[in-house]
């Protein structure tokens, strides 16, 4: 995760970015632990330095494994008999072998004697919640724990989103587009080789790839005492669908904030007139509403300790200028999906 010119999430981010590469498992093992970030990326697992070295035999024994397998096993537990149906229509192709269950209880007596590369669950179910059985997969014998996505329509507050999340991969909501969702989610899991995949999943892929959508939406607060880089990005990041709020140096930073506190993400310049980047994030740190709004630093130099100072600030990362657009929209793709509104 800690390279000299990339956090290796923004590494992650590029190649399950890129159709041809995005089928490649990652196993990532760092001194820093971003176990949960790099799962939802896409990453197949995560281990914390120091590793042993059994846990790195036993990582690429199970990579082994997996990749000799001819077929992927997916279980499904959904109650509704027609919705089961439609998922298994939905994710059936070459290669894959489907098994659908109705219930909780069901679903724990598949779990104990297949092996299962993914699974999908609904949140409502016969004997137990969606929540209960992934707890219920923690405590009983079963034969392997797969990466399972949440696939339901019911809605849920803050606290069950955050105890489903200790469990799954990734929570998708019933609506639009949520079949194509679904089924990027599962060929991301699978490790699936696009081009090996059909013309209709890879038509439905494409219109869910992409990446972009995450700025839709999305209010970024942009600071910096230099009109022409105010312009430059507000430009793209409004093309990307983001709404742009401009300041002018760190007091303004903290005024728009105070005026709107629902902006979602800001780009930090450090070297500013009146008050810099790391006083006015240390300001903005120091308010419990923004303990977890990303802030990413734009530095106006690589300087050695440069980094260290931003992150001591309170940063969550940062970019040096010249702006790479890549490497800056790729850091705006992993910080924004962390947002908790605050």
């Amino acid at each position: 995760m800690k390279l000299p010119d990339h956090l290796g999430l923004t590494v992650l981010d590029r190649l399950k970015e890129n159709p041809k590469t995005r089928h490649i498992p990652v196993q990532v093992i760092s001194i820093e632990d971003y176990s949960k970030t790099a799962i939802q990326m896409g990453a197949i697992g995560f281990m914390l330095k120091p590793v042993k070295h059994d846990e790195i035999k036993t990582a690429f024994e199970k990579l082994e494994a997996k990749f000799s397998k001819k077929m992927s096993r997916v279980l499904i537990v959904e109650d509704n008999k027609l919705q089961r149906e439609s998922i298994a229509r939905l994710i059936a192709d070459e290669g894959i072998e489907i098994t659908a269950v109705a219930s909780t209880k069901e679903a724990i007596i598949e779990l104990k004697k297949t092996v299962f590369d993914c699974m999908i669950t609904d949140v409502k179910l016969p004997g137990g919640s969606g929540d209960q059985l992934l707890e219920q997969m923690t405590r009983e014998d079963i034969a392997s724990s797969p990466p399972v996505i949440v696939y339901t329509g019911s809605s849920f507050s803050r606290e069950q989103e955050d105890s489903l999340k200790k469990f799954s991969k990734a929570i998708i909501i019933k609506g639009a587009r949520s079949p194509e969702k679904l089924l990027d989610e599962v060929a991301v899991i699978l490790h699936r080789v696009e081009s090996k995949m059909s013309q209709t999943h890879r038509k439905m892929i494409k219109t869910v790839r992409n990446r972009e959508q995450i700025f839709k939406g999305k209010k970024i607060l942009l600071v910096d005492d230099d009109i022409r880089n105010i312009f430059a990005l507000t430009s793209v990041l409004e093309q990307k669908g983001a709404t742009v709020v401009a300041g002018r140096n760190g007091q303004e930073a903290l005024d728009k904030l105070n005026q709107d506190p629902e902006i979602d993400l800001v780009l930090m310049d450090i070297m500013m007139p009146e008050m810099d980047g790391y006083e006015a994030t240390k300001r903005i740190r120091q308010q419990k509403r923004f303990a977890k709004l990303p802030i990413i630093a734009v530095t106006a130099k690589a300087m050695k300790d440069d980094h260290k100072k931003c992150l001591e600030a309170g940063t969550n990362d940062y970019v040096s200028k010249p702006v790479d657009l890549e490497k800056l929209l790729s850091l705006i793709r992993i910080w924004a999906p962390q947002l908790e509104k605050h």
